[in-house]
């Protein structure tokens, strides 16, 4: 191997570690567009018997996630962060579930993505949201999605987080990434944007090459995680 030709190479490999990422009584929450946005999603909001069993709290689980070509796992259809939170909602039983989505769709070639990314958190910009919650007033706990992009949330989380009256409701963060880890900003960070919230436990860090090649796996990790938070089939 040519001495330039490895230098790329490990180039590659350092820009995956900075950004990667780039069912059963779920329902679609019901959203409300924004200007510019395109179609609504219909949906139920969860039931009595869902809240009783989640401790009475009403609970959403949103998430940002992206399809196309990812770092180690190539070109996917359903993105990381999603599987993830198809399998929290289908473990808690009964709850919505919310995308979150940009006016304009991301490259789906990876390299283009990680520079876009790279220049909207250089700008700290707030990408414009296709929609937006419906009866976001009803939720008291938010279970919050997203991989991990340049060592931080990608900018349309942030866009998500000063949307929206968070005075008393908790927020749980999950992601993926390329370890079993979390960006290390979710406890100072998130409050900060999500005025009035507070996080609850500890968040869950996946790899997303492993959440892709055995789900199972996951699903068992996720299991235990909503267990020491105190939720429970």
């Amino acid at each position: 191997m040519k001495r330039r030709d490895f230098i790329r190479m490990a180039g590659l490999g350092i820009l995956g570690l900075a950004f990667v990422g780039c069912g059963e009584e779920t329902k679609p929450v019901a959203s409300t567009p924004v200007p510019s946005a395109g179609g609504v999603a219909a949906g139920i909001t969860p039931s009595a018997e869902a809240a009783a069993h989640n401790g009475g709290k009403k609970i959403l689980v949103t998430y940002f996630s992206r399809k196309g070509d990812n770092y180690e796992v190539g070109y996917i259809e359903k993105g990381n962060t999603h599987i993830v939170a198809d399998i929290i909602a289908q473990e808690l039983g009964g709850v919505d579930i919310f995308e979150i989505k940009t006016v304009k769709e991301y490259p789906a070639d990876y390299r283009e993505c990680t520079e876009e990314a790279k220049a909207e958190k250089a700008r700290d910009a707030r990408p414009e949201l296709a929609a937006m919650v419906k009866d976001f007033a009803q939720y008291d706990t938010v279970f919050l999605g997203y991989p991990i992009w340049w060592s931080d949330l990608p900018m349309p989380v942030y866009t998500f987080l000063e949307s929206y009256d968070w005075q008393g409701k908790t927020v749980i963060p999950f992601c993926t990434s390329a370890g079993d880890n979390m960006t290390g900003l979710e406890d100072r960070g998130i409050p900060r944007y999500a005025k009035g919230a507070k996080i609850k436990g500890e968040g869950l860090g996946l790899r997303g090459k492993s959440v892709q090649d055995n789900p199972e796996a996951a699903r068992t990790k996720v299991r235990a995680w909503l267990k020491k938070l105190g939720y429970q089939q």
